[in-house]
């Protein structure tokens, strides 16, 4: 980037700055003009204004349109082809259960790991320093941990192996394998990133809830006789059970959503396609347009039940409290 560019660049950026204070300028100024007799509902209305402009524009015109693209071939005509591709071509057929499999995997195992790793470090010694090394991976893109793991899953013919699989495979005698290529570990493999991407996640937020269960009902449970997987069953999962299902649906949400590892690691060759990489694949590679919002929608309708169950939960243990 050139000197001119740059200073271009720095130009753009405070001209928005200003644009915005300006913008904000404006909506307190008429604010404090609104008449007094409903001035709360004013000032109520011009903060949530921006905020709902925002979410038409990027969310709700978007998610409209794709569902009635969803609905139409490329020459515009309303039909359900999109539809019954996606559930009849063996290729697509398997985007989908590629995609269950995921969600099935990544969440449970990221979350109970995460958990037993919390539990297990819970007021030890170098606590802070083992959750450091357990969530740094959290830190990494998932094109940087797709590119990480790319060394661990190389494979290099016949000669020495760079690749930390397969030396460990040619160190025991076995035979190099094209672990990206081979079906269906492939997709497990990738499912492994997620894994180490996401069990930081879960631990940290898992460790704060342990650390919020009261310790009189532990001690309580101690009298009672109880052993530590008694009172870890009994005292601490209930009382962690409001984060756990956090944790579990922003994993599952986030896993759903996957694309960035896939397509780094195969581009979804090899029979490793999901949902979110075959959706880029049809509407932006092979100019189906109607096919990549079928998938869309679909990859909503999975995050849905999701949201729906974590919003219930979240509002029952409100009106416990």
């Amino acid at each position: 980037m050139t000197t001119p560019d740059l200073l271009g660049k720095i130009l753009q950026v405070v001209m928005g700055l200003v644009v915005l204070a300006a913008v904000v300028g404006l909506l307190i100024f008429f604010i404090d003009k609104a008449p007094k007799k409903g001035r709360d509902y004013w000032q109520l209305a011009l903060f949530l204004l921006p905020a709902m402009l925002f979410v038409a524009i990027g969310l709700v015109y978007p998610a409209i349109r794709t569902s009635f693209l969803a609905f139409q071939n490329n020459a515009g005509e309303w039909s359900l082809d999109n539809f019954i591709w996606m559930f009849t071509q063996p290729a697509a057929i398997r985007t989908l259960i590629n995609t269950v499999l995921w969600v099935a995997l990544a969440p449970v195992i990221s979350t109970v790991i995460g958990l037993a790793y919390a539990v297990f470090i819970d007021k030890s010694r170098g606590e802070k320093y083992y959750k450091v090394i357990l969530f740094m991976p959290i830190a990494i893109s998932f094109v940087g941990a797709g590119v990480i793991w790319g060394f661990v899953y190389d494979y290099n013919g016949v000669g020495d192996q760079i690749g930390l699989l397969n030396a460990i495979v040619v160190a025991f005698g076995g035979e190099p394998v094209q672990w990206l290529q081979t079906d269906p570990i492939n997709t497990i493999l990738l499912i492994v990133i997620m894994i180490w991407i996401q069990t930081g996640f879960a631990m940290v937020l898992l460790s704060a809830a342990i650390k919020g269960v009261p310790t009189e009902q532990i001690e309580a449970a101690e009298l009672d006789g109880t052993n530590a997987w008694q009172r870890f069953m009994n005292v601490t999962v209930p009382g962690i059970r409001g984060s756990l299902v956090v944790v579990f649906t922003t994993i599952s949400i986030a896993t759903l959503k996957v694309f960035d590892i896939v397509r780094t690691m195969t581009a979804g060759n090899f029979n490793t396609s999901v949902v979110a990489n075959e959706m880029y694949t049809q509407a932006f590679r092979a100019s189906e347009i109607g096919r990549g919002s079928a998938l869309a929608l679909i990859l909503f309708v999975f995050v849905l039940p999701i949201v729906i169950y974590n919003v219930n939960v979240l509002r029952k243990q409100r009106e416990i409290r």
